[in-house]
Formats: C-alpha cells, sequence, structure tokens
C-alpha cells in the first residue's frame, strides 16, 4: 500500500484538520465529536442543511459545506458511517431557529443512525433519502438503491433554496423532488485500498471492469471486459434514462464524476460522448458538472449522472454557491 499516511487512526483527524486550515475563511472543524460547519454563522433564520457519511468520497460531504450548500456536515471514518451524536452536536452548532434538514446517502449505516439523530433532536427536523444509482436495487450495504454523486445535484439544489429563505417543508420538497429526477451509474477499472486495510477491497484483471460499482467498492450489475469509452456511455446512459423516462425534448444536466483516480482529460472525454449521446436520445443537456466530486479513494473509475431539470431546478442549480469545493 502506497498512501501519504502517519497513522491510519489518525488520518481522518490529519485530514479534516488540513483542510480547515486551508479553508480557514469558510470552514471550522471540532473535533469529540467531529464535525465540520461554516466558519460564519448565517444572518437570520435559516434552515439548517447537514449530511455527512464514511470518509474516503472527497469532497464529498465537507467540501460542500458554505453558502448556498451545506450548514454543517458530519464524517465518519473510511467507508464508515457517522455516529448519531455528532450528528446532534453538528444540528446543534447550526440551528438557526428555522429547523434542521439532514440529507442521508441511502445506505445502511447512515439511514440507521441519521435516523437515531432525527429522533433524539429536539429540534424540528426532517429527512431527505438520496437513492439515485440505477445499477442494483439491493447490494451489501443497503436496502434499496444506493445514494451516490446525485448527492451533490440534491445538495446544491436545496441549498441554494435554504440560502433563499425556503421553509424547512419546502426544502424537503426540492430535495426529494430533485433526487426524484435524478439516476446515476458507475464503472470501475480499479478497486481501492481502505488504509485500515492495507489491501484492495476487491481483485480485478488488467482488462477488466466492474459495471454499476458502489461508491464503496461494492460489486454492481456485472464483470466485463474493458470497451471502447462511448460502448460504456451507452451502456450507463441506457440503464439512467431508462430509469428515468424523460420527455422528449427535456432539458438535463449531465454531471460526470471521478472515483478519485481518473485524469480528468478522460472525464471530459466522458462527458463528449455523453452529450452527443443524449442528444441523440431527444434529451437537452443544458447544464453540466465533471470532475472529482464523490470519490472513492483512488479507485480508477466514473459515474454518469442525468436530472431532468425544470425551471425552478435551473435556477437553484445556478444561484450562487461557495465552498471550498464548488463555487460560482
Amino acid at each position: 500500500m502506497k498512501k501519504f499516511l502517519n497513522d491510519p487512526d489518525t488520518l481522518l483527524r490529519e485530514a479534516l484538520g488540513g483542510m480547515a486550515l486551508a479553508h480557514a475563511d469558510l470552514l471550522a472543524v471540532q473535533f469529540e465529536p467531529t464535525f465540520v460547519r461554516r466558519a460564519v454563522r448565517p444572518a437570520g433564520r435559516k434552515v439548517a442543511l447537514l449530511s455527512g457519511g464514511g470518509s474516503g468520497h472527497e469532497p464529498l460531504h465537507a467540501g460542500f459545506v458554505g453558502t448556498g450548500m451545506l450548514d454543517a456536515a458530519c464524517p465518519g471514518q473510511v467507508f464508515t458511517s457517522p455516529t448519531p451524536d455528532q450528528m446532534l452536536a453538528a444540528a446543534a452548532a447550526v440551528d438557526t431557529g428555522a429547523g434542521v434538514l439532514f440529507i442521508v446517502k441511502n445506505y445502511a449505516g447512515d439511514s440507521m443512525n441519521f435516523q437515531i439523530a432525527s429522533e433524539l433532536l429536539e429540534l424540528e427536523n426532517a429527512t431527505v433519502l438520496v437513492n439515485d444509482d440505477v445499477a442494483v436495487e439491493n447490494s451489501t450495504h443497503t436496502t434499496g438503491r444506493r445514494g451516490v454523486a446525485g448527492t451533490v445535484i440534491v445538495e446544491k439544489m436545496v441549498g441554494a433554496a435554504a440560502e433563499q429563505g425556503a421553509s424547512l417543508a419546502e426544502c424537503k420538497a426540492v430535495g426529494d423532488r430533485v433526487n426524484k429526477s435524478t439516476a446515476s451509474m458507475g464503472v470501475a477499472f480499479t478497486s481501492c485500498t481502505v488504509p485500515a486495510a492495507g489491501r484492495a477491497t476487491f481483485d480485478i484483471g488488467d482488462d477488466e471492469m466492474e459495471v454499476g460499482v458502489g461508491i464503496h467498492g461494492e460489486p454492481g450489475r456485472r464483470r466485463a471486459k474493458i470497451r471502447r469509452a462511448d460502448l460504456i456511455v451507452d451502456d450507463l446512459l441506457t440503464a439512467i434514462v431508462r430509469d428515468l423516462s424523460p420527455g422528449a425534448g427535456s432539458e438535463v444536466l449531465l454531471h460526470v464524476n471521478g472515483f478519485g483516480g481518473t485524469p480528468l482529460m478522460e472525464l471530459y472525454l466522458l462527458y463528449h460522448s455523453a452529450e452527443r449521446q443524449l442528444r441523440s436520445m431527444g434529451l437537452k443537456p443544458v447544464r453540466s458538472l465533471v470532475g472529482n466530486y464523490t470519490t472513492a479513494l483512488e479507485m480508477a473509475g466514473a459515474s454518469l449522472t442525468v436530472t431532468v431539470l425544470d425551471d425552478q431546478m435551473k435556477a437553484l442549480w445556478d444561484a450562487p454557491v461557495h465552498t471550498a469545493a464548488l463555487r460560482w
């Protein structure tokens, strides 16, 4: 295992400390229990958005704490859910009196611990469950569809709504609608190595790919031989568009996400192919996001996410955002 590492047991604390130092104008980190919050609290009453999950997916979620997105993020150890005490402490720190909205990826540990926090929290709260992965209905980590890169789309649009003064119920309705309008699927060429384990999560041949892989290295629909990029894109988009069933001429957001070990050149190649194929299907890509936003440590691979847009969602996507990992 080759990683920049002092000790697996201190990796998360050191990484979060470095992140807070690098973005001191945006972020503050607290330990015991651990959470990341905005450095400056919003003025006035605003629905507080809180998300989180296992580390190793950076910049998700802490990289999206800031104006126009999250108020706080709770990072667990690598690929391990955060605990309810983290969520309760973070919620108390960022609540401004308008309620707290949890944005949760559909994984067993995340769902259970956020539900416990929701029940214990003595503040008005609600939850948006993200389950955009169309690869498999059930996996080793979840019952039902997994929450993957579509989480970024949900957090951005709900974050804009909250920043504009939407109520807790309105923010939840936006999140549920964006989630329902979003579908994702990914493919991996390599595994990743969890530092505490010290070896690859799964073995795969040099000429093989895992189609429909999860962001923790969970198996997907099938193991297959590597093919031309256009054919891989066609495979992913066929499943995504079949799931969404958008009307002819629908405007969409196309997000090409890297898993941490894929060069940006290749991600843009995938965007070029996917944009052309979506137009050939009668859809109109009018918004885009390309880069490593929901990663799986150093896994080589990528996912495609499509969100069917309406005028409100376009406006929420275009609204200003200023975080460590996303800003315009």
